[in-house]
């Protein structure tokens, strides 16, 4: 956007803009990058400009009921692949997500038949999350660690099992109760129960 007429703010704007240290526009633009991850998640049917709120989409293939069973449990909620989807999206509000990657990654880890390729992924999958100052650290206790460290030596599907677990625990007891209550998740129940409430009206 510009502008040749003195005053113009989109002028002002600029000239703020260009007075800013470099530093503080790349925080600016990583804190937009974030933003943009919220206000555009296609699969949970978020429309941009209302707030950073999900939004149940009603071309959704998940039935409202589902959105409702994942309050029933943590292992509901697992299941369901919209619902995986959703706590993702929130565990990011919380810079936490890298708990349900790494879930995620052990979870197809296991469906590895390649004894090579079952090698290559557990390194890989170690590098990223589990060895100390790695990428997207997981938080693990030093023994555990050890643990999955020696598994890689001769690596089998289970070799991440205790790690897998113990990340599993962390996220149903401390992050799984925040999104319950968090206001994503309670706006999206309303949306079920309202959705559900009009179905019943109409039959």
């Amino acid at each position: 956007m510009s502008c040749w007429l003195p005053g113009c703010p989109a002028l002002s704007m600029c000239r703020g803009l260009a007075a800013l240290p470099i530093t503080c526009l790349k925080r600016a633009k990583d804190l937009k990058t974030r933003l943009g991850i919220l206000f555009h998640k296609p699969e949970l049917g978020h429309q941009t400009g209302s707030s950073s709120k999900l939004q149940l989409s009603s071309r959704q293939r998940d039935s409202s009921q589902e959105v409702l069973e994942w309050r029933e449990s943590f292992d509901q909620l697992l299941k369901s692949k919209s619902g995986v989807n959703a706590f993702h999206t929130f565990l990011k509000t919380e810079f936490s997500e890298e708990n349900l990657d790494f879930w995620l990654a052990c979870e197809d880890f296991k469906k590895t038949r390649s004894k090579t390729k079952l090698a290559s992924k557990a390194n890989r999958i170690f590098e990223e999350f589990v060895q100390s100052e790695a990428p997207r650290e997981v938080n693990i206790d030093h023994e555990t660690r050890e643990i999955t460290r020696k598994n890689l030596s001769g690596a089998t599907s289970t070799c991440f099992n205790e790690a897998q677990a113990k990340t599993r625990t962390l996220m149903e007891k401390d992050s799984y109760p925040r999104f319950l209550k968090s206001a994503s998740y309670q706006d999206m129940t309303k949306q079920a129960t309202s959705r559900g409430t009009s179905k019943r009206s109409h039959t």
